[in-house]
């Protein structure tokens, strides 16, 4: 059934007024809005905007953590009939400009003070942006800027114009078709500006309602928002499928108190990238390092029955009674408290996308008990592409293509998507449009890739990022940098990696190491550091990674197609990649061709043979100051294995 997202809402609020559909944790208690509050709130809201002057077809800028007046804001611009366009809340004030201005944005509501003077920076730039409403009002009471209120102000003025014509929010949200624009998305913007990614209520709703009967999800779940809302992804899984479930979407107190807030909830539905689970195990490991001799004997023995057992019995695949009655006594001493301590103990469904996980990270997880599974989509896509059925989650694929989805593999291997969840254009970018869309409506995903035997999807990197080396032993063997990337981001000391090699006789890196995880083990080891960059150039810490590398180069040498793109050099980088710094996307990818020119001397050293190379770079701290960073960095080689000849 077609249908709008305020509709919805208003469904819930009929249907179940006092039932919670928000939850935001305050001064470290949880306070809950009711559907039957949210509908009342998402009235006043409209009812203000309008007469504020926002109106049907105009944008209205969103900006701020998960908070649930937010979301009712843009419920409220959606009830008019207007456009919300969510922004990174850890963006740089400079990257607010382009999206403000090709939106013709008049109208903001953001979070806090952070947000309001980020904005009011840009009236100069940006001198259309007329009204900002802000939630939070700490630290804002002095402020005298014209078109500044705060959104109480915003909701009282709603209240007023309900009073005078309580017909008119009910009417605004009839007039909204279910084709009409929903959203817009900026995407991450890894070369030129952002392009908006315009999306329907049908697209978004379609997807969504697509998702949650693929998992058979209902009312009774509960969802921690915790990802930043300007993401497609945080906002499906906690607007879009919030609305047309009907679930709990529950609002962390902060950044810093996401784990605690993960443990109090128990969520059902839990949806991160790689990162984030890998960053969880890295704290468990680390907790492991700590442990007793019996306790750490116990974890690794009884973790190596579940990585044995484990993923076939949440499979439904025949496992021995010895084995099930020893694994059930690892689920008591080990994997339950594990779950427990991670907040997964009530988790029927987890995903995990936006770049590819490491198999033994993904095992990992499944092997204690937790259903994680894998799925395939973009922004213009509306997220919703494949899924892993329950019982055929592989570290290898990315599922199976859902209802309402159909895929095709271009002559070059790219993957096409034709999908109700299309984007309906990019935001004033014709030509954008027409290079991702055919006539016949099928999407140009830019992902190389397969179906194999069993109908999965198989992504091997970003099409135009596959290349090939040229010359030495793997002449014209397949290059592929993201899959590369993503097996040293596995292990626990490797935060982030950028692999070099397409036309060059073979692949170098750049490493990261995660600063938690290896300034741990250096502790424990007594090895005395100033900070990261001291930290990266130590000896000892070259020696960890570089077993880390060689590591995955004998992985790489048992796949046929992928041995040639073994890592014959690496260094470990000065500064952590920072998005601040232009060398990082808002979502956490690498903007590998602007790293590759900004420390151009450095590829130059890994492949030119030098044993070091000295480098300074300009970075940005986060009160806004500039500085410089330098050190001289060393280099190192890997041990490379011959191919062993397996297929991939």
């Amino acid at each position: 059934m077609q249908t709008t997202f305020p509709r919805l809402m208003l469904e819930h609020a009929a249907q179940r007024p006092e039932a919670a559909a928000l939850r935001e944790k305050s001064f470290g208690i949880w306070q809950t809005l009711t559907w039957g509050a949210l509908a009342t709130l998402v009235r006043e809201l409209a009812c203000g905007l309008a007469q504020a002057g926002l109106a049907r077809g105009q944008h209205i800028v969103i900006v701020g953590e998960n908070r649930p007046r937010l979301y009712a804001a843009m419920l409220a611009a959606q009830s008019l009939g207007a456009i919300p366009v969510p922004l990174y809340q850890d963006a740089a004030t400079t990257e607010f400009v382009f999206p403000i201005n090709n939106a013709e944005v008049g109208f903001a509501i953001v979070e806090d003070q952070e947000q309001v003077d980020k904005l009011l920076e840009l009236r100069e730039p940006c001198p259309q942006l007329a009204r900002i409403w802000f939630d939070d009002p700490r630290g804002l009471r002095n402020y005298s800027e014209p078109g500044l209120a705060s959104l109480d102000a915003l909701i009282e003025s709603g209240r007023a114009h309900n009073a005078e014509q309580p017909t008119y929010f009910d009417t605004e949200v009839q007039k909204t078709q279910p084709h009409d624009v929903a959203a817009m998305f900026f995407t991450s913007g890894t070369t030129g500006n952002p392009k908006g990614v315009v999306h329907t209520h049908n697209t978004l709703i379609d997807r969504a309602q697509a998702g949650a009967k693929f998992d058979k999800l209902t009312n009774a779940e509960e969802v921690l928002a915790y990802l930043p809302p300007a993401w497609v992804g945080q906002n499906i899984f906690s607007y879009a499928q919030w609305l047309a479930c009907g679930y709990v979407v529950n609002c962390p107190e902060s950044a810093s108190t996401v784990s605690i807030d993960l443990n109090e909830i128990g969520p059902t539905y839990y949806f991160a990238p790689p990162r984030i689970f890998e960053g969880l195990l890295t704290t468990v490991m680390i907790r492991m390092e700590d442990a007793g001799r019996v306790k750490k004997w116990l974890f690794e023995h009884y973790m190596a029955l579940a990585r044995r057992v484990g993923p076939q019995m949440m499979d439904g695949k025949p496992v021995s009674l010895v084995d099930r009655l020893r694994y059930a006594l690892g689920n008591v001493m080990i994997y339950g408290p594990l779950r427990n301590t991670l907040g997964f103990s009530r988790v029927r469904v987890a995903y995990t996308a936006g770049e590819a996980i490491g198999p033994d990270l993904f095992t990992f997880y499944r092997s204690i008990g937790i259903n994680l599974k894998q799925l395939y989509g973009s922004t213009e896509t509306a997220v919703f592409v494949c899924l892993q059925p329950d019982n055929q989650a592989r570290a290898d694929t990315v599922g199976v293509p859902i209802a309402g989805v159909e895929i095709r593999l271009s002559d070059s291997g790219e993957v096409l998507v034709k999908s109700k969840g299309l984007l309906r254009e990019y935001y004033r970018n014709p030509t954008a449009t027409a290079e991702v869309l055919t006539h016949d409506g099928w999407y140009h995903t830019g992902d190389a890739g397969f179906l194999d035997a069993a109908g999965h999807l198989k992504i091997i990197d970003r099409a135009k990022d596959v290349g090939r080396l040229m010359g030495g032993a793997f002449d014209m063997a397949m290059f592929a940098p993201k899959y590369v990337e993503n097996k040293l981001k596995f292990f626990a000391f490797i935060k982030e990696a950028v692999a070099f090699g397409d036309k060059r006789e073979k692949v170098c890196a750049f490493i990261n190491i995660d600063m938690e995880a290896v300034a741990n083990w250096a502790e424990k080891r007594s090895l005395p550091y100033a900070g990261y960059t001291d930290l990266a150039q130590k000896p000892e810490v070259y020696a960890l990674i570089r077993d880390c590398v060689e590591k995955v180069n004998a992985d790489l040498a048992a796949d046929a197609m992928l041995a040639g793109s073994q890592i014959s050099r690496f260094l470990i980088l000065h500064k952590e990649l920072d998005a601040d710094d232009g060398e990082l996307t808002r979502t956490r990818k690498v903007r590998r061709g602007f790293i590759a020119e900004r420390y151009q001397v450095l590829v130059d050293a890994l492949y030119g043979g030098k044993t070091s190379q000295y480098i300074e770079t300009q970075v940005k701290f986060e009160d806004g100051r500039s500085g410089m960073v330098s050190a001289d960095l060393k280099i190192s080689d890997a041990k490379t294995f011959a191919a062993v000849g397996k297929a991939a």
